[in-house]
């Protein structure tokens, strides 16, 4: 898709690398903005993307992943997802194999949802959103070594109810369970 113009021109005169961490580096850049003032923006490069994926079984409940965020330092409900492997892995693959690792679930269907960029004030994220359908237990997680996830099974309006209470707040999360609403209803029309 074509960017659109939708704005004056910023330019980036200097990029300097701060940081550079296991999955994102941290940047200061440099700007020139419109009326020629020089200011400095940090910028978070995400290295792969991502790819996160909303399971749904056959009875209709939705597969959640249970986990702790040290980065909000407590427990969250979500959906699972994972970095891609490498930066020409296809998000589909990324999607199929968080699934399989983090529930033990393989999807005879497999829809992209959605594609994200999280967070966009400072950082290049993206996550492809996928929806999983048909699903078979195919065996136990196989989590990595630091990872402690608890599957749960919820109705979708349990979890919309979550997400309105703002109890549910990751933005993955969020805008899969709102996408997989609107398919539904769609679904329902036709």
């Amino acid at each position: 898709m074509e960017e659109k113009k939708l704005g004056p021109h910023v330019e980036r005169i200097g990029r300097e690398l701060v940081y550079s961490g296991a999955i994102v580096d941290f940047y200061q850049d440099r700007v020139v903005l419109p009326d020629g003032k020089e200011e400095t923006w940090d910028f978070v490069a995400h290295r792969k993307g991502a790819a996160a994926v909303l399971g749904v079984l056959d009875s209709g409940k939705l597969i959640m992943v249970r986990q702790y965020r040290p980065a909000l330092d407590r427990w969250t409900l979500e959906i699972p997802a994972g970095a891609r492997d490498s930066i020409h892995e296809d998000s589909s693959v990324t999607a199929s194999r968080e699934l399989l690792e983090e529930t033990g679930y393989q999807a005879l269907h497999l829809e992209k949802l959605l594609e994200l960029k999280t967070t966009v004030a400072f950082c290049n994220e993206f996550i492809d959103v996928y929806l999983a359908e048909h699903l078979t237990n195919q065996r136990e997680q196989n989590l990595d070594e630091a990872e402690v996830i608890h599957l749960e099974e919820w109705d979708l309006e349990d979890l919309l109810k979550l997400i309105y209470q703002g109890e549910i707040q990751d933005s993955k999360t969020v805008s899969a369970i709102l996408a997989y609403k609107v398919l539904l209803n769609k679904r329902k029309e036709n």
